[in-house]
């Protein structure tokens, strides 16, 4: 990794102050349960899209390009205005759940170009019209389709025609620590000569409101020399700043307060100069709502070009500490610039592999662009967020009652940069999300990637009884146990070394699995249930509220998944008790869970329905009554694929280094062999002693069978979340309800879970991700002569690291341009051409046609494609050293 280049220096000097500031700041803030107060938990409504220009936020901030401190005090952004619109473009516009027949949707075009992980270099472009903005036009639109029907998309509105836009790219370099150089470019795309005024500004969250510190911060005009605008910003904490402003900019200066006349009538103001000053002043030429000595909270910097069609206009703007205040702020700007950007094409160069062509290089750095620009200071204190606020109304005591939103999760506390989902849709954490996010992080940087997933586990986010929070809108939701798979991968990552780190995070994990013991195994079988599980809609039913009455579910994939973090931890706690022995016991516990759980797969109660139907060659959910009665929830979908995934490979060095741990093996080898046999396979001539696998090498064939197929999971990018044998539906009568299923490529049609994510046929880069992982590892070891019909039906013979192998390319090819431009992975929306020639990193993908579909910024786990790009060609077992 570019250790040796300069961007590697600084992340060695991490510590001294690189990452103090960044682009933390959320791309939304409303409509987030964090500023939620109400009665029935509309965190939409509670907080819309229309009051945000005008009312200050409790937790965080949001804006286009933003940068703030990783405390989240003071915060700088980009607005725009194009002469028509009805309001200031201070943030990007989106559809609420409720309004989108998709569920929510951001209705804008932005794309991260390029991020360091100290974020000494980033820039991000923002495509703004030039006509008003259909704010109307998309509601109305959208509200009138239904689920069967795409989105009505802002390209669609025509706003966009003849390239009648801006094109604003936003650069930002550090020549300190402290010490932040942006400049704004603006591009007229369109046939005829266009007005834009360019108006970033400089602000401090409101901290002072809620009558929990009263101190306020203060933005001032101060004097500067002629050519240049300077604004002074004092805070008790973070210091003295200094923002210059080159050219003569307009200056308008207002308090980061809420509207409470404009918004509710109030017979009496916060502040005769609220948050919407600028908005004011700007938009309507009303000025009574900004400061006249140019003190306050928040200001805002109005430049005013006409461009000639092509003509670009550039601002500069430097914000530093007042330490740096002697020096010219715009001697040596552009070089400092040309160094920054340099460096970075130095580091990336450096840390991706030899031999990566461009167009893989420019996936990958786009990728590691999207997840550094989606990065984010979290706070959340739940314990205040349910007592509310001493200077505000107290919030409605239902909120407090059992079962209702996050009441179980008083402990969690959160004031963090943390790697969101996505900058719009998902600008929150999700447990499972996150831990993806830190597997490709690491190749970058894994003293950050390291540090998301120890937050997880700390005592003020993990839940007392074990679980890991899921997401803000219920903690209590259950996601997969992946923590342990990502730790062991960001531990071999980061060169095998850290065993700090990684004995940290499984002690961790430790009350994390007790957790699973205890809470999800309900009848004590070594069966697991959980839910939906981060696969909303997958099943016949809702699987976190509607099975049955008088049922529980037992999952497929629950309960694999616990296998598979038991092999995980089996491979932490070996590794570890190498050096220590104190955990060689830890190992073997590990494995004999892991035994019980391949044991209970094959029967369980009185029943002789097994997870595994030989019939089929596939693994279903079971659902079984109070009286024992079991049947199979007989639908082939990424649930049964699920038990490929526990599989590991046991070092050759076992034997010699932990004799503890071989020798019980060797008590369940003479003592259990029927049970051993079906889940290990010895191969001493191999890179390793042996596989462990939660599927036997004959299964294993039958279920490749299935995924290979085209006519089932294998698509032309990648492996479907459901079989497309269901194109024309499938029904079963289950605890006697008459339930039916389609394959369904596209957008969801389905309302469960919103209707905004799709199981039922898209292609999800996490599991698919995973899927190349366990084929890597199994062929490494029990699979290593297993050839198999690539694709099923093609008479062509392959073996496991060619089937892994073609699995991977199928997921590049998403991203890859073709002949004429487009790249399979192009929302349909995006017309084409040169101008759209970026790729855009979506949550998911249409199972036939591999387009971009959900969350269109979800450069989180989607980003995987670049640790592919790291783990091409891996045929090494490197997993079993």
């Amino acid at each position: 990794m570019g250790s040796t280049t300069r961007e590697g220096a600084r992340l060695a000097q991490a510590d001294l102050g690189w990452r103090l500031w960044g682009p933390y700041q959320a791309a939304r803030q409303w409509g987030t349960v964090r500023e939620d107060y109400s009665a029935d938990g509309d965190a939409w409504a509670a907080f819309p899209f229309e009051q945000a220009s005008s009312r200050a936020y409790r937790w965080g901030e949001d804006g286009i390009a933003g940068l703030c401190d990783s405390h989240g005090f003071l915060h700088l952004a980009l607005a725009l205005w194009n002469g028509h619109d009805e309001r200031l473009k201070e943030r990007f516009f989106g559809l609420t759940n409720a309004q989108g027949n998709h569920g929510e949707d951001v209705k804008e075009y932005w794309w991260p170009l390029d991020a360091t992980p100290t974020h000494s270099w980033g820039s991000l472009l923002y495509r703004y019209p030039q006509a008003a903005y259909p704010y109307r036009d998309l509601v109305e639109q959208n509200a009138a389709r239904g689920r069967d029907v795409g989105e009505y998309e802002l390209a669609d509105t025509g706003v966009l025609d003849e390239d009648r836009f801006f094109d604003v790219t936003v650069r930002h370099a550090k020549a300190d620590v402290d010490d932040v150089l942006v400049t704004v470019e603006a591009t007229n795309r369109g046939p005829d000569p266009a007005t834009i005024h360019l108006v970033p500004q400089l602000w401090f969250r409101n901290t002072w409101a809620w009558g929990r510190d009263d101190r306020t911060p203060v933005i001032e005009v101060a004097d500067a020399p002629a050519g240049h605008v300077l604004l002074h910003a004092h805070h008790d904490f973070l210091g003295d700043y200094e923002l210059h402003a080159q050219g003569e900019p307009e200056v308008l200066v207002c308090d980061n307060e809420t509207d409470v006349v404009g918004l509710w009538g109030a017979a009496t103001p916060t502040t005769p100069y609220p948050k919407n000053g600028v908005e004011r002043a700007v938009v309507h030429g009303d000025r009574t709502a900004t400061h006249a000595d140019g003190r306050g909270t928040k200001a805002g910097l109005r430049w005013t070009r006409e461009l000639a069609p092509g003509e670009t206009t550039t601002m500069r703007l430097r914000l530093r500490a007042a330490r740096h205040a002697a020096a010219d702020p715009f001697a040596g700007f552009d070089d400092v610039l040309a160094a920054r950007s340099a460096e970075a094409d130095e580091f990336y160069a450096a840390t991706l592999p030899a031999g990566t062509d461009a167009t893989d290089h420019e996936i990958a750095r786009r990728a590691f662009a999207g997840l550094l620009w989606g990065k984010q200071v979290y706070r959340y204190s739940v314990r205040e967020w349910l007592e509310g606020d001493p200077a505000q109304p107290t919030p409605p005591p239902d909120r407090r009652a059992a079962g209702r939103r996050n009441v179980d999760w008083s402990h969690l506390e959160l004031a963090d940069v943390i790697s969101m989902p996505d900058d719009w849709e998902y600008p929150w954490f999700a447990a499972w999300d996150l831990a993806f996010h830190a597997v490709t992080l690491a190749h970058i940087d894994p003293a950050f990637a390291k540090e998301q997933l120890l937050l997880m586990c700390r005592e003020w986010v993990q839940h007392p009884a074990g679980q890991l929070p899921a997401y803000e809108w219920e903690f209590s939701d259950v996601n997969p146990p992946v923590h342990a798979w990502a730790a062991w991968q960001v531990y071999l990552i980061d060169g095998a070394r850290d065993r700090v780190f990684l004995g940290t995070v499984l002690s961790k994990l430790l009350l994390n699995v007790s957790w699973w013991l205890n809470r999800k195994d309900v009848a004590g079988q070594d069966l697991y249930t959980g839910g939906f599980l981060g696969m909303d809609n997958i099943s016949l039913f809702d699987r976190s509220k509607d099975v049955p009455p008088g049922h529980r579910l037992e999952q497929s994939d629950a309960t694999s998944w616990v296998a598979f973090a038991f092999l995980s931890m089996l491979r932490m706690a070996q590794e570890l008790a190498r050096h220590d022995p104190t955990w060689e016991e830890l190992a073997t516990t590990f494995l004999e869970r892991f035994l019980a759980i391949a044991e209970a797969t094959e029967a369980f109660g009185t029943s002789d329905v097994r997870l595994w139907d030989e019939e089929d060659g596939f693994f279903y959910d079971v659902l079984v009554d109070d009286a024992g009665h079991a049947e199979r929830v007989r639908v082939r979908s990424l649930v049964g694929l699920v038990p490929l995934l526990a599989v590991a490979l046991e070092p050759h060095w076992v034997a010699t280094d932990l004799p503890g741990y071989t020798g019980r093996r060797g008590w369940i080898e003479e003592h259990r062999a029927d049970l051993l046999s079906q889940c290990l396979v010895t191969h001493p001539d191999a890179t390793s002693a042996g596989t462990l696998a939660l599927v036997d090498p004959g299964r294993w064939r039958r279920l490749l069978a299935r995924l290979l197929d085209p006519g089932e999971f294998w698509s032309d990018h990648g492996v479907r979340s459901l079989s497309a044998a269901y194109r024309h539906g499938a029904t079963d009568d289950l605890a006697g309800r008459m339930l039916a299923i389609e394959y369904d490529p596209g957008a969801s049609r389905s309302g469960l879970f919103g209707g905004n994510s799709n199981w039922r046929g898209p292609v999800w880069l996490p599991v698919n991700a995973l899927l190349v992982d366990a084929l890597h590892t199994y062929a490494d070891g029990a699979g290593r002569d297993l050839r198999v019909e690539l694709p099923t039906g093609s008479g062509r013979a392959a073996d496991l690291h060619a089937v892994a192998d073609d699995l991977t390319e199928r997921l590049l090819s998403l991203f890859r341009p073709g002949p004429d431009g487009r790249r399979p992975s192009d929302p349909v929306d995006h017309p084409g051409g040169p101008l759209w020639s970026h790729p855009t990193f979506s949550e998911y993908f249409h199972g036939d046609t591999g387009a971009g579909l959900g969350a269109s910024h979800q450069t989180g786990w989607t980003a995987l494609v670049a640790h592919l790009i790291f783990e091409k060609g891996r045929t090494d077992g490197s997993q079993g050293d």
